[in-house]
C-alpha cells in the first residue's frame, strides 16, 4: 500500500496529536528532590538563601522547616530576602510576606510552598514540585 503525501501529514498530525493527549498520571514529571544538608546547618529561626539559585529559600519558623520559591510569580525573576524576612522582587517590585503571600503587586499568586523532611541522617529534604 502507497500513500500520499497528504494521506502522510495527517497520519503524522494524527500521531503526534496523540502522544501529546495521552499523556496520563505515568507521564507526569516527577518532583525533584533536593538535600539542603544536615539540619543543624538550620538551627535557628530566619530564611536560608543558599538554595537561592536553585529556586528556594529554606525557611525556619517556630522550629518548623519549610521551603518558599525564589522566584517571583508575576515574570519569574528571582527574589531577594530582605532583613525584615520578606522577599522582594527587584525587577517589578512585587513583595511578599514570610509566608510566601503577596503583600504587594504587581504579583497576583503567592509562592508555592515546599514541603521539607528530615531524612534518618538528619539532612533536611526539600520537595520542589515538578515544572
Amino acid at each position: 500500500m502507497t500513500i500520499d503525501r497528504r494521506q502522510f501529514l495527517l497520519l503524522v498530525a494524527g500521531a503526534a496529536a496523540g502522544c501529546r493527549t495521552n499523556q496520563g498520571p505515568a507521564a507526569a514529571a516527577v518532583p525533584r528532590i533536593v538535600n539542603a544538608g544536615p539540619a543543624g546547618n538550620y538551627a535557628a529561626d530566619g530564611i536560608y538563601g543558599r538554595f537561592r539559585d536553585q529556586g528556594f529559600f529554606v525557611i525556619r519558623q517556630g522550629g518548623q522547616w519549610f521551603a518558599l520559591s525564589a522566584i517571583c510569580t508575576h515574570k519569574k525573576c528571582r527574589l531577594s530576602a530582605e532583613p525584615d524576612r520578606t522577599f522582594l522582587c527587584p525587577c517589578h517590585g512585587s513583595t511578599f510576606g514570610p509566608d510566601g503571600r503577596v503583600t504587594k503587586g504587581p504579583a497576583g499568586r503567592d509562592l508555592p510552598v515546599y514541603p521539607v523532611t528530615v531524612n534518618e541522617r538528619d539532612e533536611l529534604l526539600v520537595r520542589l514540585s515538578a515544572p
